[in-house]
C-alpha cells in the first residue's frame, strides 16, 4: 500500500524540525536551452540557436536542495572554488536556504553543461579538476565538520567519485556521528571504492549494487537481488540497503533479507536527472522523522515521482508532494 496522504503531512510536520548535514561533492549545474535547424557547414553538427541559460546545484548539492525544500534545515559541505562558479554555487545554495560550508582544496568548482535541444540533452560539458584538488586533509577534518555533524539529526555521504569523499574523510565522519549518536547514510559510487561499514543507510542503484557485491549483470537476467543482497550485508553490514531500480522502484532489504520491492510511484517519467538525490534526501528525511522503513521508501517514490515528471535537476515541495499523493492510484 501506498503512503497515505495523512501519513505524508505528519511526516512532513516532523521533517520541518529536523537538520541534515550533506557532505559530498558539490557541483554547478548549467543547462544551455536552444533549438537546432541546420547542420554546421564547418563538420557534421547541428548548429544550436541558444535561447536561455539556466543553473542550479548539483549533486551533493542537489542532495541539500531536496531536503531544504522539503522544508528541513540542511548545511552542505563540499569544495566550492574562489571562482565564477562557485560565488554562482553559493548564492544558488544559499538563495534556498541552504548553508554551504567550503571545504579546503586547490581545484575549481565542479560545473556540468548540458546542451538542450527541444528539451533533448544533447550533449554534456564538465569542467572539474583531478580528484587529488578536492581532497581534504584528515587533520582537518575536526574542526571543519565535527560542530555541524553534532547539530545534525542525520549526516549524508553523498559521493560523486569527484575526489571529496575518500577512506579517511568517510571514517572521520562516520566516527564522530557515532559519537554523537547520529544517523549516517551513504550514496556510493563504486568505480572509486570506499571502506566503510556499519552504515544505518546505503543506497546504491541496481549496477552499483552489483559492483559493490562483485557481480556481474547479465543485461537480459533478472535482477539477483537475493544474492547481492546477501554479499552487501556481508561485506558492509548496513542497517538497511535501498537499492534504486530506476522504473522498477525501491528494493529494501534489511540485514541482508529482502523485505520487498516498492514499484516506481512516477506517473510521467521526462527526466530521470537528479531522482537518485531526491530518493536519498528523502528516505533520510522520513528515517530521521522516525518513519518505519517501508513508510519512508513509499515516502521517497512518492518525492522521486514528483522529480522524474520535470526537466532538469529538480526538486519537490511539500505541496506538491502532498498533491501527487493524494492523486495517487
Amino acid at each position: 500500500m501506498a503512503i497515505t496522504p495523512t501519513k505524508t503531512r505528519a511526516l512532513l510536520k516532523k521533517i520541518a524540525d529536523l537538520r541534515i548535514l550533506v557532505v559530498g561533492d558539490v557541483m554547478l549545474d548549467h543547462y544551455v536551452w536552444g533549438d537546432a535547424t541546420r547542420i554546421s557547414p564547418e563538420a557534421p553538427v547541428p548548429v544550436v540557436d541558444i535561447q536561455r541559460d539556466s543553473y542550479t546545484a548539483g549533486g551533493a548539492g542537489n542532495v541539500a536542495l531536496n531536503i531544504a525544500s522539503l522544508g528541513a534545515k540542511c548545511t552542505v559541505a563540499g569544495f566550492i572554488g574562489q571562482d565564477e562558479a562557485g560565488r554562482q554555487l553559493t548564492d544558488i545554495l544559499s538563495g534556498k536556504g541552504v548553508m554551504p560550508l567550503a571545504t579546503p582544496g586547490k581545484g575549481k568548482t565542479m560545473v556540468k553543461t548540458r546542451v538542450l535541444v527541444q528539451h533533448q540533452q544533447l550533449c554534456r560539458l564538465d569542467r572539474e579538476s583531478p580528484p587529488p584538488a578536492y581532497r581534504v586533509e584528515p587533520a582537518k577534518l575536526d574542526a571543519l565538520l565535527g560542530s555541524a555533524i553534532r547539530a545534525a539529526d542525520a549526516i549524508i555521504l553523498s559521493d560523486y567519485a569527484k575526489g571529496l569523499l575518500d577512506d579517511a574523510l568517510v571514517a572521520r565522519v562516520t566516527a564522530l556521528a557515532r559519537a554523537a549518536g547520529k544517523f549516517v547514510a551513504l550514496d556510493p559510487k563504486p568505480k572509486r571504492p570506499l571502506a566503510f561499514a556499519g552504515l544505518d543507510l546505503i543506497t546504491p542503484n541496481r549496477r552499483e549494487a552489483a559492483l559493490l557485491a562483485g557481480m556481474e549483470l547479465s543485461p537480459h537476467a533478472p535482477f539477483p537481488a537475493e544474492e547481492i543482497c546477501r554479499r552487501l550485508q556481508e561485506k558492509f553490514h548496513p542497517k538497511y540497503l535501498v537499492i534504486t531500480l530506476s522504473e522498477d522502484g525501491l528494493l529494501l532489504s534489511r540485514e541482508g533479507e529482502v523485505v520487498k520491492t516498492i514499484p516506481t510511484a512516477a506517473r510521467e517519467v521526462f527526466d530521470v536527472s537528479g531522482a537518485g538525490d531526491t530518493s536519498i534526501a528523502a528516505l533520510v528525511l522520513a528515517l530521521a522523522a522516525g518513519a518505519d522503513l517501508e513508510t519512508a521508501a513509499h515516502f521517497a517514490n512518492a518525492a522521486a515521482g514528483v522529480v522524474v515528471g520535470k526537466l532538469g535537476t529538480a526538486t519537490v515541495t511539500p505541496g506538491e508532494l502532498n498533491d501527487y499523493v493524494s492523486h495517487s492510484p
